[in-house]
C-alpha cells in the first residue's frame, strides 16, 4: 500500500521509533493519528512535523480497552478514514530472570505488548476492511523469535504479537487488507526508560557489538516494508544476522545470546 493520501494511526507516536514512523509518514504525505499514553511526548512529535495540518495527537492506554474502542471513530471524525494501523508501542520487562520476575511486571508487559496490539486490532479491523485498500503493522522484535535470557517475558509477548500477526495474514487473504510483521534488532529509543526498567552497563570487552539503527533509519525501512506490501520485515544487521544463526543452529544461538547477557544479569 502507497502510503501518500492514506490516513494511518501509529501506537507509541510520542517518542523513538514511533514518532519518527509518525514523521516519516508525513513527509511522504500520508495523515496521522498519533496515539500514546505520554501526553508530552505527542505534543514534542507535533512540533517535530513539517505538516502539522495532517496530524492528528490521541493521549491513549492501549492496554484500556474501552478507550481504544473508541479510538477509530475518533479518528475518522478528525481524517474523514482510517487506511493503517501501525502498532509499535511496547515495553520491555526489568533484567531479571523468570524467577526474579513479580506478577505486576510480568501483567504490565502482556498488557502493553500483547493485549495493547490486539485491542488495537480488533477496534481498527472492521473499518480497515471497509477501505479499498488498508494495511496493519505489527512490530514485534528479535527476541519475539530469539530467546533473550533476561527478557524472557518481554520475549514472549512479542512471540505472540509474531504468531498474532501470522495468524491475521492468513485470516485476511482474499480481502483488501495486508498484513505486515516487524522484528527490529537494536534500534536507539529510549524505550529502557519509557519501561520504567534500570540497565546495567554491558561489559564490552573482548565482545563486538553491533552499532544501535538510528531510529529514523528504522521507521524509514519499516514504510517501505508496508509500501512493497512485504510479510516480513527484519529491521537492521543484527536482527538478520541472529534469524539467519537462529534458524540454522537455534541452540547454539541461543548459548551464544546467554554468553552475551550475562553481565546484565549477574
Amino acid at each position: 500500500m502507497q502510503v501518500q493520501g492514506k490516513v494511518i494511526a501509529v501506537t507509541g507516536g510520542g517518542s523513538g521509533m514511533g514518532r519518527h514512523l509518525v514523521l516519516h509518514l508525513l513527509s511522504k504525505g500520508a495523515r496521522v493519528a498519533a496515539v500514546d499514553i505520554n501526553e508530552a511526548g505527542l505534543q514534542e512529535t507535533a512540533s517535530l512535523a513539517a505538516n502539522p495540518e495532517r496530524l492528528s495527537t490521541h493521549v491513549l492506554n492501549i492496554t484500556e480497552r474501552a478507550s481504544v474502542e473508541a479510538l477509530p471513530a475518533e479518528v475518522v471524525a478528525r481524517h474523514g478514514a482510517v487506511d493503517g494501523l501501525i502498532n509499535n508501542a511496547g515495553i520491555i520487562q526489568p533484567f531479571v530472570r523468570i524467577n526474579d520476575l513479580d506478577y505486576a511486571a510480568i501483567e504490565r508487559v502482556i498488557n502493553v505488548n500483547f493485549y495493547g496490539t490486539l485491542y488495537m486490532t480488533k477496534a481498527f479491523l472492521p473499518h480497515l476492511l471497509a477501505r479499498p485498500e488498508a494495511h496493519i503493522v505489527n512490530i514485534s522484535s528479535m527476541g519475539g523469535f530469539l530467546p533473550v535470557p533476561g527478557q524472557s517475558l518481554y520475549g514472549a509477548s512479542k512471540a505472540a504479537v509474531k504468531l498474532l500477526t501470522e495468524g491475521l495474514y492468513a485470516e485476511l487473504l482474499g480481502t483488501s487488507v495486508r498484513v505486515t510483521e516487524v522484528f527490529p534488532g537494536a534500534v536507539a529509543t529510549n524505550i529502557t526508560a519509557n519501561s520504567g526498567v534500570e540497565i546495567r552497563q554491558m561489559e564490552s570487552q573482548g565482545r563486538s557489538s553491533l552499532k544501535p539503527l538510528p531510529p529514523e533509519e528504522a521507521a524509514r525501512r519499516i514504510i517501505a516494508g508496508v509500501e512493497q506490501n512485504r510479510f516480513r520485515v527484519l529491521v537492521g544487521s543484527d536482527a538478520r544476522l541472529m534469524d539467519f544463526l537462529y534458524r540454522l543452529a537455534p541452540a547454539w544461538a541461543t548459548r551464544f545470546i546467554e554468553r552475551q547477557m550475562r553481565s546484565l544479569l549477574g
